[in-house]
């Protein structure tokens, strides 16, 4: 019995379709790696709106400037940069002297986050804080730093500082997040930037007094209810009485953040409690210390208000009316209990004056 080998041949048509079938195959490869290509690109650059590109790279470079040094303080006379004085302690400068300086933050020591400057951020107005980490005009920024992770589980959570601008009417926001590593903790330092709402409006009245005793100064108390400074330049106080109707217009000042400012008839009088800042409005006439009254013993309103600089009149933070009815003695003071600023059922009738103490 012979044996024999079958020899196969494939005909030129199997060929072609051998390889066509290769030549789609490499080809779908050739996409598939393509799209992830494009894909990683995407994420590597950003979307492609100019603008969009423009918040993301703010909050970047603003969180590599906020976290990459010490920062410095430039102080100013008559105008020009007084760079022979300038230092890098800025933490140590006086909350007015900031104000009116040129600063640079920074919140990073030798690698690691200082906290004596993270304690001087309530010093630093959200102005300051914009312009010194090169945000762009229109933009606004939100700082927060956290501890994220603890050992001690009652640290974690717990906000070292909070402060900014509410994005609640932004259209476009980034945020740029790092994290340090401090002991036993894990601190994120994450700075957002957006295009909402302007400076926000966080000063509040929260007691006054009309009918002080024993030939003492009337005062108002502020607070500043934002993490960061507030500059006083666009507020302005406004009282009617029967005298007529008079307002007082701040074009500089500043409230350092979670602070209380006194304004007072007689700052050299005045019993200041925590206040961080007492201010004279005895000299401009606007309120009054001892025979001479200011605000209306019985009748009178008391308007705190704010305006943009290109708004001509200023809208309305917060308003207290008082009458006979009101009951306001001798030492009495008007208080705030959190509620609406201008509502007439926010505020109440207090036999114990504590300037400067919320």
């Amino acid at each position: 019995m012979q044996g024999g080998v079958n020899i196969r041949k494939e005909a030129p048509g199997d060929e072609a379709v051998v390889a066509v079938v290769e030549f789609l195959s490499a080809f779908t490869l050739f996409l598939m790696i393509l799209t992830a290509f494009m894909s990683l690109a995407q994420l590597e650059l950003g979307s492609n709106d100019p603008y969009t590109d423009l918040i993301d790279r703010s909050a970047i470079d603003g969180l590599d400037r906020l976290t990459s040094s010490n920062g410095y303080y430039v102080p100013y006379i008559d105008g020009v940069r007084d760079q022979n004085n300038a230092t890098t302690e800025w933490h140590q400068v006086p909350v007015i002297d900031l104000y009116n300086g040129l600063l640079q933050p920074g919140i990073v020591d030798n690698g690691v986050l200082d906290f004596e400057r993270i304690n001087a951020l309530p010093n630093v107005t959200i102005e300051a804080m914009s312009n010194g980490l090169g945000l762009a005009k229109g933009l606004q920024l939100r700082l927060l730093i956290v501890i994220e992770s603890s050992s001690n589980s009652s640290k974690i959570g717990e906000v070292l500082f909070e402060g900014g601008s509410d994005r609640s009417t932004s259209g476009t926001s980034s945020v740029a997040n790092r994290k340090f590593i401090n002991g036993e903790d894990i601190i994120s330092v994450s700075l957002e930037v957006h295009d909402g709402a302007s400076t926000p409006k966080l000063l509040r009245v929260t007691e006054f007094s009309p009918r002080p005793v024993n030939g003492g100064p009337e005062w108002i108390e502020i607070q500043n209810q934002n993490g960061f400074a507030l500059s006083m330049k666009g507020w302005s106080f406004e009282r009617s009485g029967t005298s007529g109707t008079t307002d007082y217009l701040y074009k500089e000042g500043v409230i350092p953040g979670g602070q209380i400012g006194l304004f007072s008839g007689d700052p050299s009088t005045q019993v200041t409690g925590n206040a961080s800042v007492v201010y004279d409005l005895g000299s401009t006439g606007f309120l009054g210390v001892g025979s001479v009254d200011g605000l209306d013993d019985t009748t009178g309103r008391l308007r705190l208000l704010f305006a943009e600089e290109d708004e001509g009149a200023g809208s309305i933070v917060s308003q207290m009316q008082w009458n006979p009815s009101t009951g306001i003695v001798a030492n009495s003071t008007v208080v705030w209990n959190g509620g609406s600023p201008s509502s007439s059922s926010s505020w109440y009738v207090s036999s114990t004056p504590t300037p400067g103490d919320v």
